[in-house]
């Protein structure tokens, strides 16, 4: 037994802000204390509150260090560990009570409205120990369907739960294993879909990072339900902590007979393979997935027949992503009562978000079906910095909508959030403040779906390029009215003729901010002017006479002499010569330099 275990986030976040060398140093300052016996240095998941990263908890403290340096290391290793003094400094202040004691994480702001199901293990086991995951009934719900559940009776218990597809569409778990389970075929598939590719989506990532067994374990109860022996994870390649530490849990789980023949001395036998995708959005699309497992171009198929029926290599199989998977063994160890006990009546269940945009506290949340995106946005990711106003939320990467600020009380699930034009997603939750343009995050999120498409069918290879074209018209000045009404045009017809769910949803960015924000659309049109002063096309910059002190550090740093003025008096841009590059604003120092 350890005096003390220092828990260290090694997901991707924090690994890219020197969390490794952190590490390292630990180990390196504890074996020079002495204290290698007494200290244990555990590298686990993410741990969710990424905008504070690298992170380090000490137990039995349950001191909460943040935004550590490997230069911290050894005052902490001397002060802490071996002195027995916490170092104040480094505590996320929020878990600093008046009285300068410490109060118990569950407790700040972040972390009090949070239900943790499917991350419940990300943070606080090492990822790279199957051990650590036995330790917390890991594979003790494999082992109860196996030896005391019929497939028939598993399906039932996660059609009773009420979970829904996390990867976007929200389809019953339950029902999808059921159309596999009764087909009758030689061999079946289970397949994983961890090929996230949301622009700001990072949930997956962090649970494969932080708890790959519980894929692997979900995986095996899935194929023991449908009766399939063979499992595939497609994961994308840009995730190398990922693929890592699932090929390790998936060598560990064989080595302990958890994968393979004979799975808990039963006739269950069950493999699990990883296939790598190269980065494709489409590939995030069940059957362009599953075309890609089989060695071929990442094309949607034609639907029906659906992957229950005819899948991959043309055998029944189930596809759901990480999450769904992260949610099966605790409805097994549980119940179906205690998951359909959260959330709404027709989402059951937690469900995860990336936090990111302009809020506080980027990272991970995992919370109740139902929150409303006020207590997600200004309670749990503690608001929109800098004094700024929330202006929108958008909602399902480039499938989904943006949720004005009047919607702000709504309780997320799938049925609100798809009857204000927006969806579930997989999970990313993009905050914008007073400042973005909503003609041009229509144009971002259209631009990356242009790249992404397939081009497979006519209306999303060139629908969404002609929807782009006119995008980029109306945010250059060269708009006119009867664009917005052709966009609205073309966006149904793409969402109704494209093959599938990426060019059916790729219409969802504008028509949603086209139905909230039309006034910016036409702003841009009548008066070539973008509200916001985002749009450089729209975008002039100009000195407020009376707020201007003649410092002359706004012409000092302009890259094209723009700026002309003496010393102590009002100076003026030429706004012929300007580039817009904003770095007068950037450095002026009494806001005397404003954009309209």
């Amino acid at each position: 037994m350890f005096r003390s275990n220092v828990l260290v986030c090694g997901g991707t976040g924090c690994t890219s802000s020197n969390s490794e060398l952190i590490i390292q140093r630990l180990k390196e300052e504890i074996k020079a204390k002495g204290l290698e016996k007494e200290v244990n240095v555990v590298r686990t998941g993410c741990f969710g509150l990424c905008a504070l990263g690298p992170i380090m908890i000490v137990y039995p403290e349950g001191s909460f260090y943040s935004m550590v340096t490997p230069e911290d290391v050894p005052e902490i290793v001397e002060e802490h560990l071996l002195k027995g003094r916490i170092v104040k400094r480094l505590l996320y202040q929020e878990t600093v009570q008046d009285d300068n004691t410490i109060k118990s994480l569950n407790h700040t702001p972040f972390y009090e409205k949070q239900k943790r199901v499917a991350l419940r293990n990300c943070g606080v086991i090492n990822p790279e120990k199957i051990e650590e995951y036995i330790a917390v009934d890991g594979y003790a719900a494999l082992g109860k369907v196996l030896t005391e559940m019929t497939p028939q009776q598993v399906i039932d218990e996660i059609t009773k739960s009420g979970l829904r597809g996390r990867g976007g569409a929200g389809f019953p778990t339950g029902r999808k294993w059921s159309f596999a389970a009764a087909n009758h075929a030689d061999q079946k598939y289970v397949c994983c879909n961890a090929d996230e590719g949301d622009p700001g989506a990072f949930m997956d990532r962090s649970v494969l990072e932080g708890d790959p067994h519980a894929v692997l374990e979900a995986m095996a109860i899935a194929a023991y339900a449908i009766g399939a022996t063979q499992g595939y994870i497609y994961v994308r390649a840009e995730y190398p902590i990922a693929v890592r530490r699932l090929q390790i849990a998936i060598d560990q789980a064989r080595e302990y007979g958890l994968l393979g023949k004979n799975i808990f001395d039963t006739d269950f036998c069950f493999d699990i393979d990883l296939r790598l995708g190269a980065g494709a959005f489409v590939c995030g699309e069940e059957t362009a997935l599953m075309t890609s497992i089989e060695g071929k171009r990442g094309e949607p198929r034609c639907r029906p027949p659906f992957p229950a029926v005819k899948g991959l290599f043309g055998k029944p199989t189930i596809l759901n992503n990480v999450e769904t998977y992260a949610n099966i063994a605790q409805i097994i160890l549980n119940g179906a009562d205690w998951f359909a006990s959260m959330g709404t009546e027709k989402s059951k269940g937690t469900k995860v978000f990336a936090l990111g945009g302009k809020i506080k506290h980027t990272g991970l949340v995992e919370v109740p079906m139902g929150t409303t995106l006020r207590e997600i946005v200004e309670e749990i990711g503690g608001g929109v910095p800098n004094g700024r106003k929330f202006k929108a939320a958008q909602t399902g990467g480039p499938s989904g909508g943006c949720i004005p600020a009047e919607h702000l009380d709504i309780p997320i699930d799938y049925d609100n959030l798809l009857s204000i034009g927006s969806m579930m997603g997989s999970g990313g939750l993009i905050v914008m403040d007073d400042t973005t343009c909503m003609v041009d995050i229509a144009k971002f999120f259209l631009e990356f779906t242009v790249d992404e498409s397939c081009g497979k069918c006519t209306p999303c290879r060139i629908g969404t390029k002609r929807l782009l074209e006119l995008l980029n018209k109306i945010t250059s000045g060269n708009g006119e009215l009867e664009d917005i009404d052709k966009l609205e045009e073309l966006c149904y017809y793409i969402k109704e003729n494209a093959l599938c769910g990426l060019g059916q949803t790729a219409p969802n960015p504008v028509l949603s901010t086209l139905h909230f924000f039309r006034d910016e659309y036409i702003a841009h049109v009548t008066e070539k002017r973008c509200p916001a002063g985002a749009c450089k096309a729209l975008t002039n910059y100009y000195i407020e006479p009376d707020k201007c002190k003649g410092c002359t550090l706004c012409a000092r740093n302009c890259p094209v002499n723009a700026i002309s003025g003496t010393v102590k008096q009002p100076h003026v841009i030429d706004t012929k010569k300007c580039i817009k590059c904003g770095a007068c604003m950037e450095k002026c120092k009494f806001s005397a330099i404003v954009k309209r």
